[in-house]
């Protein structure tokens, strides 16, 4: 549901270690258009938009799961999946339902269910989901059909996670690091690693950027 300004403090701190910092939003995201929405359309999207061969790609939730389709064509130096969306094992219908619904909640409603958000970031949160299409949300038991969990990291990855990850499982992790993959966690942060956790979010990408 959120789009690039959910990365406020990541993205300066990027930057002031010298990267040039792209920040996108997925279609039906913030300022993308609209339209069809997929999967493949995310990741088609990501490759026609950002550059070839950026020195480091990250994604989150959604954005991690387009990023691992898309990476491949994209050949990032490395490659980081924050909490990646790969598997959604809920009723995805059921899922898709609350999201969209969630497109109304309130301000006391956000800071109930995210205790450790900065009040920029509730600000933020309100903003992006006036900003977001709710169709996208209808469109994840497609998504989903299928599993969407990489078979191998096509460039070194790292895959962040929360603690503990209501997406990746320990069973889940311990197959992506057999596969290939570094894991590491944010101890004690939720799904939104960065904004629960900023300092420990950025000490996690120690020896990554």
């Amino acid at each position: 549901m959120s789009d690039h300004r959910t990365w406020r403090r990541v993205a300066p701190a990027l930057a002031d270690k010298g990267y040039r910092v792209i920040a996108v939003d997925l279609r039906g995201h913030g300022a993308s258009g609209r339209g069809e929405y997929g999967a493949e359309t995310w990741a088609d999207d990501l490759v026609e938009t950002l550059p070839h061969g950026p020195e480091l790609a990250l994604g989150h939730s959604l954005g991690a799961m387009a990023l691992a389709l898309a990476v491949e064509r994209l050949a990032p130096g490395r490659a980081v999946y924050c909490d990646p969306a790969w598997e959604l094992r809920q009723d995805i219908a059921l899922v898709a339902r609350s999201f969209a619904e969630a497109k109304h909640v309130n301000r006391a409603v956000i800071e109930h269910f995210n205790p450790r958000w900065e009040e920029a970031d509730v600000d933020v949160e309100l903003a992006t989901l006036a900003a977001w299409d709710p169709a996208t949300a209808h469109a994840l038991p497609g998504v989903y059909a299928v599993g969407r969990t990489p078979a191998r990291p096509v460039v070194p990855s790292l895959v962040l996670l929360a603690d503990p990850s209501g997406l990746v499982s320990p069973e889940l992790e311990g197959q992506l690091t057999q596969r290939g993959f570094a894991a590491r966690r944010v101890p004690g942060a939720g799904h939104t690693l960065y904004r629960d956790d900023f300092e420990g979010f950025m000490t996690a990408l120690d020896g990554w950027v």
